[in-house]
Parts: C-alpha cells; structure tokens; sequence
C-alpha cells in the first residue's frame, strides 16, 4: 500500500519537477531575476525570517529588555545639573542671599526692613540615591526580568505557530496542484469518450441519454478542475501571507521529499498531553504572567512601608554669573517619609494589583484548558486521517481495476455508457480522496507537533 501511494504521488508530482528543473535550466541560459522558488523546509526558514508577527515579536523582548533597564535603573544615584537665578527685594531672600553668596558684614544691611534688591545666581549640580522604597524597587525589577521570560516564550509560541501554519498551508497548496491533475484527466478521458459517443449516436448505435450523460459528468469534472485552479491561488496567496511577501512578489512551490512520507501515530495520548504541559510556550509565557503579576501587587504594597533617600547638592551663590571656589556650597543629608493618607490611592492600586493576579491565574488555566484541547482534537484528526489513508489506498487499487475491466468491456460493447461513466467517476474520486487523505494525514500531523510545542 505505501509503495502505491508513493507511486501515485511521484508520477502526480513529476510535472511540477519538470518544470521547477525547466526554469532552473531558463535561469542558466538568462540573466534576468526569476521568482523564488521553496521547498517545505526553505518555505519555514524564510518565514521565520521574515514574518511580521516574527519580527514582533523580537521586538517585544526588545522592549522587555528596555523595561528591566528601566526598572533598574532606580539602584543607581540620580545626578541633576541646574541653574537658577533670583531677584528680589524682600528682606528675608536678600539677607538670605547674601550669607549665601558669603558677602555677609555688620554693615552688609544698613536697613534690614528696606534692603533693597539683590539677585542671586546658583549653578549646582544634586545627587540623589534612593536608600529604601518598601521593597518596590526590587520587585519591579524583577517584574521586568519575568516580563523578557514572558516575551521569550511568546516568541517561541509565534514560532511553533508560523512554522505549523506554513506547513498547512504547503501541503494545501501542493494537495491543490494533484486535485488539479486529476480534474485534468478526466476531463481529458471524458471529453476522449464523448467524442466517440457523439459519433455512435450519429450511426444510430447509442441512446441520446448516453451523451447527455457524459456531457454532465463532463460539467463536474470541469467544475473540479475550476475549484482546484481557485484552491491553488487561495493557497498561494496564505503562503505568500505567511512568507511576508508582498502581493506583487512571484514565487514558486517545489515538492519536498517530506510528502511521500506516510504519517503514523504511535505515542499515545496521555504522553503526548503531558508533553504539550510541559513544554508548549504559551503555558510557560502564562505562568510568568502570573509571576509578574504577584511581584508588582508586591510593589503597590510597598508603598504603605516608608522611604528613604540620600541628595548631596554641590553648587555656588553669586550676584554674577561664573564660578568661585570661595562662594561654594555643600549640603548632605537623609530624607524619610511615610504617606500617611493618600485619599485611599495606594488602597486602591492594590486592589488592582491583586485583581490584575487573579486575572493572571485564571488566563493561566484557561492556557492549560485550551492547550488540553486542541492536543485531543489534533490527535483525533490525525488519527482519523490516519485510517482514511488506509481506506484510500484500499480504494485506489479497486477503482483501477474496476476501470480496466470496464474499458475492456467497453471495447466488447458489452457494457452501457453509464457503468463507464460510474467506473471512471469512482476511479477519480479514489484518487481524489487518496490525494486528499495523504496531505490531510500530513497536515493533521503537523498540527500534532504544533500542540505539543515540537517547534519551539
């Protein structure tokens, strides 16, 4: 049975062959570009190239990474430059500036209530390094490494995707191309025997009936062949989608040695399960999201504790711009505050915080729910594709046969036009389904491997 499948999808595939060899022998001769050309394997390295939702999410782990940086920067000192400039004439900010500025003499106010104006120029640079902010900067730091984890996962959830997506979407295309074919040659046999019915009928030898017989059958395999040629665009044109090229880009399919393959489901569903739990992206990327989300409730709880900072200001007071190591000014110290009442603020933000964790937990099973479901569906569609290619490939052998014997009792005339008709449309529907089976037992496991994280 498998030599007969592989026979009838080499001798199916043999034309694509000849005419991906053709043009590579065309590009030989030319200089001019031709479009690209992928097997299975080149059609999933490109797309992992070139993908948008692959470059997204890259993108994201950028951003991540971006985020931690962020969240830690708060452990390192804060260093700000500024310059500021008074003028004023009341008598506090005068006498004030001028101690500051270092002018100060017993004669330096003659009038204390009427000191007149004074301006005050203070460059100055100040430093600040938090000491103790309840623990919230160490756990958004750490919210933000979980966040680069959850976009890893992310990514490799995107990856196990895209390549599953442009497998179905290969072997759709190729299933496309041999339904095409045989719609082909029927409507070459059917037109062949409608030809020579038409010319009994007209020798008086055949029923009217039997004409119009072929001819409807004629219609359906002509049908066929139209829903095979649109089959074929619309599964370029996914594939052109996944491969991120745009709509004017040509590009070619090439067979790959992977569809003369005959699927097979040989580890049982519990393991498959357990490997999908253990391994699939998403249910990981979910379990972080539930990590991130119990350190920033963390973090909001922080802010009932109290904080402390160190600032050290380094600057100079002078009536005039410029720099004078006599007039500087240093001053150190420590602050510690304690939000007392907040208009229940902080009450509320960690309310959101442990709402926004419940979410995080229940997306997690929701994950596991759905993961748990589309391996049981994956695995019951690939082993009923399974037992459908044993089916077809029974069936294929029987419509042949059946087909011989029929043409020879045509040839006796000891047959009507209607049991040829029945035995041809058996025959292609055979091929058909075993066509239809063997890319559907492929894709089914392809999207086997897809649920259990195989692509990671």
């Amino acid at each position: 049975m498998l030599k007969t499948i592989k026979n009838i999808l080499a001798i199916s595939l043999l034309p694509i062959l000849i005419l991906t060899q053709s043009s590579a022998s065309a590009d030989n001769k030319t200089e001019k570009s031709s479009p690209q050309s992928f097997t299975l394997d080149q059609a999933i390295d490109y797309a992992l190239a070139n993908n948008p939702d692959q470059q997204v999410a890259i993108e994201r782990i950028g951003q991540a990474e971006a985020q931690l940086g962020v969240a830690q920067s708060a452990f390192y000192p804060q260093l700000t430059a500024r310059v500021s400039y008074e003028h004023s004439n009341n008598p506090a900010q005068v006498f004030s500036m001028i101690v500051a500025q270092r002018d100060f003499s017993i004669n330096s106010i003659t009038d204390i209530n009427n000191p007149g104006y004074r301006q005050n120029f203070r460059p100055e640079i100040i430093g600040k390094l938090s000491l103790f902010r309840g623990f919230q900067d160490y756990q958004n730091s750490k919210a933000a490494e979980l966040g680069i984890d959850a976009a890893e996962y992310e990514r490799s959830a995107v990856h196990n995707a895209l390549i599953e997506a442009v497998t179905a979407s290969y072997y759709s295309y190729l299933a496309s191309i041999e339904a095409q074919k045989v719609a082909q040659d029927a409507i070459t046999a059917i037109s062949s025997e409608l030809k020579h019915t038409k010319l009994k009928y007209e020798a008086g030898t055949v029923l009217k009936s039997d004409v119009l017989s072929l001819e409807v059958q004629l219609a359906e395999a002509q049908d066929a062949q139209i829903r095979a040629a649109n089959g074929i665009e619309l599964s370029k044109t996914s594939m052109a989608n996944l491969l991120g090229l745009s709509a004017h880009q040509e590009f070619t399919v090439a067979p790959s040695s992977s569809i003369l393959i005959k699927p097979k489901l040989t580890t049982p569903f519990k393991d498959l399960l357990d490997q999908a739990l253990t391994q699939r992206p998403e249910i990981r990327a979910a379990a972080k999201q539930v990590e991130i989300a119990q350190a920033k409730l963390k973090s909001e709880q922080g802010a009932y504790l109290p904080k402390a900072d160190a600032y050290v200001s380094y600057g100079q007071n002078s009536q005039n711009p410029g720099f004078s190591s006599s007039k500087e000014n240093v001053t150190a110290g420590v602050t510690v505050e304690m939000d007392l009442f907040s208009g229940f603020n902080t009450q509320q933000r960690v309310r959101a915080a442990e709402r926004k964790a419940a979410e995080a937990r229940e997306t997690e099973r929701k994950t596991k729910l759905a993961i748990e479901q589309e391996v049981k569906t994956a695995f019951l569609k690939l082993e009923e594709a399974v037992s459908r290619l044993r089916v077809t490939e029974a069936s294929v052998l029987s419509a042949n046969e059946a087909l011989r014997l029929v043409k020879e009792e045509r040839r006796a005339e000891t047959v009507t036009v209607t049991r040829y008709i029945e035995s041809e449309t058996a025959r292609n529907k055979a091929q058909s389904n075993i066509i239809a089976a063997h890319y559907d037992a492929l894709s089914a496991e392809a999207a086997l491997k897809k649920a259990i994280g195989d692509w990671k």
